[in-house]
């Protein structure tokens, strides 16, 4: 009799041992994800010489020095539906990841009941015991599934990697926002910066309209100059309008954007905003060749590397289902036909048990299952792959378009010097009566594009620096760079 009892207590042991031993087989099942390699070059297009040598935080738009833009970028972080929709599903990525958890942990469930019953007493075979009869029970139980081929810790692996990638989705979505808010915000600044040239240009040509109609009266023009004047007063209104339709649309964007709607209607605060937005100071540019080793700091290609991990996770998990599952069963409690005994030693029940299933035949479902896996899997590294690529190509051309909007910025700054020469000089042979109206039309329509491109370049420029920001994954660290 003891031999017998000191053999339940062996079982379970050697069991366990077992466990132990047949755990180092999940390894077996599916390799561990490594991370592949993607050709692209050391770095990126070159920038100008002069370069500066400078780190740039997260918060890049802080460099541009203007607190109503840095309000509006933090209202559209807080307010913004997007941004809310990726703090749900990393809220949901969370609960599904805490929930895959849990499987490498035995769960513990409490059973207890009454009942009542009666038997028939018609039979061939008497009732001894009392009839109707009474039973209560109660029983702790337990099953745990041991984890021999990993499809367990794959599972939670893979959880875990899809919550990684709604934490880079949302940074990916802030990134993208960001970058909307502030070129949106300089596109407004630069139509309020047109809308300001027009209106002072059109000041310029009511006065000329005024002069040439005095000189009408006094027989030294034609009526020609009048009409002439008169026409480029209202092209230049009509263009004014066309400003200020762009100017409102522009701020419903914004509103959009930051979720604030009364921006719409009340408009940006005056007090705290740029009058000018030649005001606005250029940011740092970027240092001589950027290495590309700095597209694993933007959000979008750390996410479609998650994605990656969770796909080999799951893979792993299709294939352990081709092999056997091990549970272990145990309860414990106690059955009695009277309440008041169910808790005595008496009516102490307990069972254990060790439960094993192997697949036999399912038609081939579970290798379609590992199939299918695999093909997503391909689908995921091709997606990373192309991620890869969309954003080397995304950082040459913003570096490339950086330095040709500065240089066009540069181009028509002189041609705006020289409109305003040109200007300065028809309008004085004009009153000295050695040219024609027609001249001082056309060095005032030349000056009035000329003032409002060199405006619209500084938007472009700006702008660019917005959008290298932005695909550099918000900024860039000078200490990489050899």
């Amino acid at each position: 009799m003891k031999q017998k009892k000191n053999n339940y207590l062996i079982k379970p042991v050697f069991y366990l041992v077992g466990s132990l031993m047949l755990s180092g087989c999940q390894s077996l099942v599916w390799p561990d994800y490594l991370r592949p390699k993607v050709d692209t070059p050391d770095r990126y297009v070159e920038m100008s010489q002069d370069a500066a040598q400078n780190q740039i935080a997260k918060d890049w738009w802080t460099l541009y020095q203007d607190e109503t833009l840095n309000t509006l970028i933090a209202n559209a972080l807080k307010h913004n539906t997007d941004i809310k929709v990726a703090v749900a599903n990393i809220e949901q990525a969370d609960a599904v990841m805490k929930e895959a958890g849990t499987l490498l942990f035995p769960s513990v469930d409490l059973d207890a009941g009454g009942a009542r019953s009666r038997v028939t007493e018609a039979g061939a075979f008497p009732v001894f015991a009392d009839n109707p009869r009474e039973s209560y029970n109660f029983k702790l139980g337990t099953n745990f599934e041991l984890d021999f081929w990993g499809k367990l810790s794959r599972t939670k692996e893979s959880a875990r990697a899809s919550a990684l990638s709604t934490r880079y989705a949302k940074d990916t979505v802030e990134l993208s926002l960001t970058g909307l808010v502030a070129n949106q915000y300089l596109s407004l600044r630069s139509l309020e910066k047109q809308i300001q040239i027009a209106e002072q240009n059109l000041v310029s040509r009511d006065e000329s309209l005024a002069l040439t109609k005095r000189r009408l009266e006094g027989g030294i023009v034609s009526a020609l100059d009048v009409y002439q004047a008169e026409a480029a007063s209202a092209n230049l209104r009509a263009q004014i309008s066309a400003l200020k339709l762009l100017q409102s649309l522009s701020l419903n964007q914004l509103a959009l954007l930051t979720g604030d709607l009364n921006l719409a209607v009340s408009g940006l605060d005056r007090a705290k905003a740029h009058a000018d937005m030649m005001a606005l100071p250029i940011p740092p540019v970027p240092p001589i060749g950027l290495p590309s080793s700095l597209l694993e700091s933007r959000p979008d290609v750390r996410q479609a590397e998650a994605q990656m991990v969770a796909a080999n996770a799951n893979i792993a998990v299709a294939k352990a289902a081709l092999y056997p599952s091990i549970s272990l069963t145990a309860n414990w409690g106690g059955e009695s036909l009277e309440l008041q005994d169910v808790l005595k030693s008496a009516a102490r029940i307990w069972t254990g048990g060790l439960s094993l299933n192997l697949p036999i035949f399912n038609g081939g479902r579970l290798n379609a299952r590992v199939d299918q896996e695999a093909a997503k899997q391909k689908k995921t590294l091709a997606t990373y792959e192309r991620t890869i690529q969309t954003a080397f190509t995304e950082v040459n051309d913003a570096l490339i378009n950086l330095r040709q909007q500065t240089q066009r910025e540069q181009s028509l700054l002189t041609s705006q010097d020289s409109a305003k020469k040109m200007l300065t000089l028809s309008e004085n042979r004009y009153q000295s009566g050695y040219s024609a109206y027609i001249e001082v039309l056309d060095a005032q329509r030349t000056y009035n594009e000329a003032s409002l491109a060199f405006v619209q370049a500084r938007q472009a420029r700006l702008s660019a620096s917005v959008d290298l920001f932005k695909v550099l994954g918000g900024g860039w660290q000078a200490a990489e760079v050899d």
